[in-house]
C-alpha cells in the first residue's frame, strides 16, 4: 500500500500536467497560528514506532548512506532529514499546510500574490503579474476563501496580495474549517503570518530591482533582531517602488439573434502607473518572571499610487455615437493602515494555559480622478471628477483556555468579539454637477461579531487521532446610505470533525477525513439597497444594487485524504472534497425602471442549491528518493480538478462563479555540485474557464500559463545574489462576457497584454 500512492500521484501528475504540472512545496501545516510551535513538538518520527510518545517526536534520524565494501570501515556519514513544516503537517489532526521562509524566498517574488499562485489548489484572479482578482482556493471566487493576517481579517480596501514576502514568516493553509477560527471558509482558509521574533543573531538586508519593459522598481528591506533582558524584538521594514504599463483591446458589440450586428466598438486602453509603499512590522516579546509572555506586533502600511490612462473608441457600426472617442484620465490614490496584534499567554497548574488576544487599528484610503472626454473632432465634451474616501476602524479581542485531559488529550474553549465602523464617501461630478443624487456609494456601516467555540483533540490510540469542535458565530450589520437604513442579522452554528488514522505497519502512510459545516456571509456592499451607477449603463456594464434580505450561504462538507511521507522531508498525497451549498448567492442582471429612467441593474439574491467537488494531488520530493544516483534535484508539484453544478441554471457550464476546472504547478530546484549555484523554475497553468452565471449570462476567462525561473549564487555564508524571471513566456490574457437581453446579444471581449519581469536581489547578513 505504501507504494500505491507514489505511483498514482506520479502517474496522474505526469499525464494531467502535460501542459503544466504541479505544485508548490508541500511544506505546510494548518494548525491555528498560535499553536504552530506547540504542534511542532508533537511531530511524528520518520520511522516512528507505534507508541504515541514515539509518534509525536520530531522526525530527525541518522541514516547510514550506501557504501562500498571498501568504504565500510570509514567514518559513517550522518544524514539529517526532516522539515519542521512537514512535521507540523503530519502531526496535526486537521488537514493543514505551512509554507515557510524557504518557499517565500525561493523565487524572489515582489509580492505575496506571486507566492500564493504556486500553492496547492490556489488560483489568482486577474491578469498574470497584475493581481487584483482575489485569491481563490479550490477555484472558488471571492468570499469563499477566508483570508487572514495573523489570524485576523484585514480591513476593507487592504490588498493582501500587496504584502511583500520579506514581511511574512509563513503562510498557513487550512482546507477545512476549525472551531478556533471563523468558519466563513467554505473553500478553506489562508492565514498570512507576519515575521515573528524567533531567535536570530544576524541582521538581514535585501536590496532588489524589479525590471519590466525597461522600467525599474526598487525594493529595500531589513530585518533587525535584538534582546535586552526579558525583552526580545525584531524590526521588519520594507520600502518599495514599482512602475507598470498596461495595455488592452476590447470589442464591444450588440447583435440580433440572427447575428446581425447593430453596434460595434473597438476600444484601446493604454496606461502607465507608479506605486510607492512602506511596510513596517516590528515585533516585541516580553517574558515575565512567572513564565507569562506578552507579545505585541504593530503593522503599519503607507501606499501611494498614480496613474495616467488613455482610452480610444472606434465605433465601426451604429448610429448613436459613443460617449467619447478619446478619454484622458488621471488618478491619484493613497492608503494608510496602522494596526496592532497582541496576545498574553498565562501558564497555569496542570499544563493549563490562557491565551488572550487583542487587536485594533485604523485604515484610511483616499482617491481622486479626473476624466476628460473628447469627441471625434478632438473637442472637449465633458469632464468627470471622482473622489472617494474610506475610513475603517475596528477592535477585536479573543481568548482561548486550554488544558490537557490526559496523555494525548487536549481540550480548549474560547471566544472572539469584534466591533468595526466603516465610513465611505463617494462624489461623482460631471462638469461640476452631481451625477447621481441617489447613489448608494455614500454610507456608514457598523458590524458586530461575537463567537464562542470549544474543541477537543484526542489521540484515541497510537494510530488514531480525532478533533471535534463546535463554533457559534453571530454577525449584526447596520448601515445607513442615501436611500435607507439596512439591518442584517445572522448566526451560524458549525460542528467540525477531523480525524487522522496512521496505518499500522505502514508508518509513513496516513488517512484523513473531515465532516464540516461552514458558511459565506453576505458582503457589506451586497446588502446596501441603493445602487452604484455605471456611467455607460449596459447589460455588460450594469448598475450594482444590494439586497438587505440576503441570507448567508451554508455548506456541509466532506474531505478525504491519503498521505505518504518520504524519508527526505517529502510528501505524496491525494485528497478529495465535496461541498453541498444552500442559499447560494448569485448576481442577476435585469432591466429596471428607476427614478432616472430604465437602467440595467445587477442585484444579488439567494437562488437555491449548488454542489462542488474536486480532487487534489500533491508531490514534493528529492529525486534521490527514487533514483539514488540521480542529480541533486528537488521536485515540487500539484494538480487539482474541480466540478460544480448550480441548480436552477441550465447547463452546460452552470458552475459556481469564477471556478476554474483545473489548475496545476510543476517546479524543480537543482543544487549544482562544485558550484555555489542553485537553479529553479515553476510552471503554473489554469485552462480556459467558461461559467454560465445566470440563465442569460455567460462569462469566459482565458488560459493562464505562467513560467517563472530563478538562479541563486552564494558568495559566502552571509552574501548571496538571486536573479529571477516572472511570466517568462508572457501572453495576452482574455476575458469575455455575453448577455442575452431578449432578442439582443450584448457582448464584450477583452485582450490584455501581460509582461515579463526580471528581479535582481542582493541578500546580506551582517
Amino acid at each position: 500500500m505504501s507504494r500505491l500512492i507514489p505511483i498514482a500521484c506520479l502517474a496522474v501528475l505526469g499525464t494531467a500536467g502535460g501542459q503544466a504540472l504541479a505544485q508548490d512545496q508541500a511544506a505546510p501545516a494548518g494548525a491555528p497560528a498560535q499553536e504552530v510551535q506547540d504542534s511542532a513538538a508533537k511531530a511524528p518520527a520518520a520511522d516512528a514506532k507505534p507508541e504515541a510518545a514515539q509518534r509525536r517526536r520530531p522526525p530527525v534520524r541518522a541514516q547510514k548512506p550506501a557504501t562500498t565494501e571498501g568504504d565500510a570501515k570509514d567514518t559513517q556519514q550522518v544524514v539529517v532529514s526532516g522539515s519542521r513544516d512537514i512535521d507540523v503537517r503530519r502531526a496535526s489532526t486537521a488537514a493543514k499546510m505551512i509554507f515557510g521562509r524557504e518557499e517565500l524566498d525561493r523565487n524572489g517574488d515582489s509580492n505575496i500574490g506571486e507566492v500564493l499562485k504556486r500553492l496547492p489548489g490556489v488560483t489568482m484572479g486577474g491578469a498574470p503579474g497584475r493581481g487584483g482578482g482575489g485569491v481563490r482556493m479550490r477555484g472558488l471566487g471571492n468570499g469563499y476563501t477566508q483570508m487572514l493576517v495573523n489570524g485576523e481579517r484585514p480591513p476593507p480596501g487592504f490588498s493582501l496580495e500587496s504584502i511583500p514576502p520579506d514581511q511574512v514568516e509563513r503562510i498557513e493553509i487550512m482546507r477545512g474549517p476549525v472551531a478556533e477560527h471563523s468558519t466563513q471558509a467554505i473553500a478553506g482558509t489562508i492565514n498570512v503570518v507576519l515575521r515573528e521574533g524567533y531567535t536570530q543573531k544576524d541582521k538581514q538586508i535585501r536590496v532588489a530591482d524589479n525590471i519590466e519593459q525597461g522600467r525599474h522598481g526598487a525594493n529595500v528591506s531589513a530585518t533587525i533582531p535584538g534582546k535586552a533582558g526579558n525583552l526580545t524584538w525584531m524590526l521588519n521594514i520594507a520600502a518599495m517602488q514599482n512602475r507598470q504599463h498596461n495595455e488592452s483591446d476590447s470589442r464591444d458589440i450588440d447583435a440580433l439573434d440572427d447575428g446581425t450586428v447593430q453596434r460595434e466598438q473597438l476600444i484601446h486602453v493604454d496606461g502607465n502607473g507608479k506605486s510607492r509603499g512602506v511596510h513596517l512590522s516590528p515585533r516585541l516579546s516580553y517574558k515575565f518572571d512567572n513564565g507569562d509572555t506578552l507579545n505585541f506586533q504593530p503593522f503599519i502600511v503607507a501606499n501611494r499610487n498614480d496613474s495616467i490612462t488613455d482610452s480610444y473608441v472606434d465605433q465601426t457600426i451604429g448610429l448613436v455615437p459613443p460617449e467619447f472617442a478619446f478619454q484622458h484620465a488621471v488618478s491619484h490614490s493613497s492608503g494608510n493602515m496602522a494596526r496592532g496584534f497582541g496576545n498574553w499567554v498565562h501558564k497555569m497548574d496542570g499544563g493549563a494555559k490562557l491565551d488572550v488576544k487583542f487587536s485594533g487599528g485604523v485604515n484610511h484610503n483616499e482617491s481622486e480622478g479626473v476624466r476628460q472626454n473628447y469627441d471625434a473632432a478632438e473637442r472637449l465634451n465633458r469632464v468627470y471628477n471622482d473622489t472617494d474616501t474610506i475610513r475603517h476602524r475596528s477592535f477585536s479581542t479573543g481568548g482561548k483556555y486550554s488544558r490537557p485531559l490526559g496523555q494525548g488529550h487536549n481540550f480548549a474553549a474560547g471566544w472572539d468579539a469584534e466591533a468595526a465602523h466603516l465610513s465611505q464617501v463617494h462624489v461623482a461630478e460631471g462638469d461640476n454637477n452631481p451625477l447621481y443624487d441617489e447613489s448608494g456609494a455614500n454610507l456608514t456601516a457598523d458590524t458586530r461579531r461575537v463567537a464562542l467555540f470549544a474543541q477537543d483533540e484526542w489521540d484515541i490510540t497510537s494510530q488514531w487521532s480525532t478533533y471535534f469542535g463546535l463554533r457559534w458565530e453571530g454577525i449584526r450589520t447596520t448601515s445607513n446610505s442615501v436611500a435607507r437604513e439596512v439591518k442584517n442579522t445572522s448566526s451560524v452554528f458549525s460542528p467540525v470533525l477531523h480525524t487522522v488514522y496512521r496505518i499500522p505497519g505502514h508508518d509513513k502512510d496516513q488517512v484523513r477525513a473531515s465532516l464540516t459545516q461552514s458558511y459565506k456571509a453576505p458582503a457589506l456592499n451586497d446588502m446596501i439597497a441603493a445602487p452604484s451607477f455605471s456611467s455607460d449603463n449596459r447589460a455588460t456594464r450594469p448598475d450594482r444594487s444590494g439586497n438587505p434580505n440576503l441570507k448567508p450561504e451554508l455548506a456541509k462538507g466532506i474531505d478525504l485524504a491519503y498521505e505518504h511521507y518520504l524519508t527526505r522531508s517529502g510528501i505524496l498525497s491525494a485528497s478529495a472534497f465535496v461541498r453541498d451549498i444552500d442559499n447560494l448567492m448569485r448576481r442577476q442582471t435585469t432591466l429596471q425602471q428607476t427614478s432616472i429612467g430604465p437602467r440595467w441593474v445587477s442585484t444579488p439574491t439567494n437562488i437555491g442549491h449548488a454542489r462542488t467537488s474536486g480532487i487534489e494531488l500533491e508531490a514534493k520530493f528529492q529525486l534521490a528518493e527514487f533514483f539514488p544516483n540521480g542529480p541533486n534535484v528537488d521536485v515540487r508539484s500539484n494538480y487539482s480538478h474541480f466540478w460544480s453544478k448550480v441548480d436552477g441554471i441550465p447547463g452546460p457550464d452552470n458552475r459556481l462563479d469564477q471556478q476554474a476546472k483545473q489548475t496545476a504547478n510543476v517546479g524543480a530546484d537543482y543544487r549544482m555540485k562544485g558550484l555555489p549555484l542553485t537553479l529553479g523554475a515553476n510552471l503554473n497553468w489554469t485552462p480556459v474557464t467558461v461559467i454560465r452565471s445566470a440563465v442569460q449570462e455567460l462569462d469566459t476567462t482565458g488560459m493562464k500559463r505562467q513560467l517563472d525561473a530563478y538562479g541563486l549564487w552564494r558568495f559566502g555564508p552571509n552574501t548571496q545574489l538571486r536573479v529571477s524571471g516572472n511570466n517568462l513566456f508572457a501572453r495576452k490574457y482574455e476575458t469575455a462576457r455575453v448577455v442575452d437581453t431578449n432578442g439582443m446579444l450584448q457582448a464584450i471581449d477583452t485582450l490584455a497584454r501581460t509582461y515579463t519581469s526580471v528581479r535582481v536581489q542582493l541578500e546580506l547578513k551582517i
